[in-house]
């Protein structure tokens, strides 16, 4: 009986000691986790500054090769949205259709784009149409005149962003293709401020993305 009070110590001690090994390894958890996670978030910011660099780097390209030239009055850049917007006048009136001088400015910057969505394979183009309010009155069927068929705005805006999805893609190879794609909104988007009725509203936007 007398043994008893040291047998308690003893398992006291053993308790003792398994608590203060899983109290150690549960701080270096703690503490792997955090660093893991801390590890996790700063390779986060560097793919995403690594991406954004690439934008500006094809931004700042973009702006160099249009610069002050006939290109400038057909296509703008706004760095902000990461857009290249292709003007009204770069299609016939009506139609679908790039004016020479429209195929002459694309192709201008086409090689730029070429890289920027080979080199980055996260890399996406929207190719986005848009048009003015005014109604179409009766439909459009001379396809080799209009470069398409249309009965209102929003098959037009559509036509119109894949005529310049074709002209932008030049070299690109089909695979790197299918992350180029076209949407039509018609009259839905008016610029902001502007009347919708504005023929500024006649526009294709391209923006550019790189998918985290």
């Amino acid at each position: 009986m007398k043994d008893k009070p040291s047998e308690w110590i003893a398992i006291s001690d053993l308790m003792a000691g398994v608590m203060a090994v899983v109290m150690l390894l549960l701080v270096v958890a703690v503490v792997q986790k955090s660093t893991s996670d801390l590890r996790y978030q700063q390779e986060l910011a560097n793919a995403k500054a690594s991406k954004g660099d690439s934008v500006a780097r094809m931004m700042q390209t973009l702006g160099a090769k249009l610069g002050n030239g006939e290109a400038s009055g057909l296509m703008t850049l706004d760095r902000s949205t990461n857009r290249l917007t292709l003007r009204d006048g770069v299609f016939e009136r009506g139609s679908a259709c790039l004016t020479p001088e429209a195929r002459a400015a694309i192709g201008a910057v086409q090689g730029e784009l070429a890289h920027f969505i080979a080199d980055n394979p996260k890399a996406r183009m929207l190719v986005e149409g848009y048009t003015d309010n005014l109604p179409v009155t009766r439909p459009v069927i001379d396809y080799q005149r209009f470069c398409t068929v249309y009965d209102d705005n929003f098959t037009l805006s559509a036509a119109r962003a894949r005529e310049a999805r074709r002209a932008l893609l030049g070299t690109i190879s089909d695979d790197a293709a299918k992350r180029i794609v076209v949407a039509g909104y018609g009259e839905s988007r008016p610029l902001p401020g502007v009347d919708a009725a504005d023929p500024r509203n006649r526009r294709v936007e391209v923006q550019f993305l790189v998918d985290q």
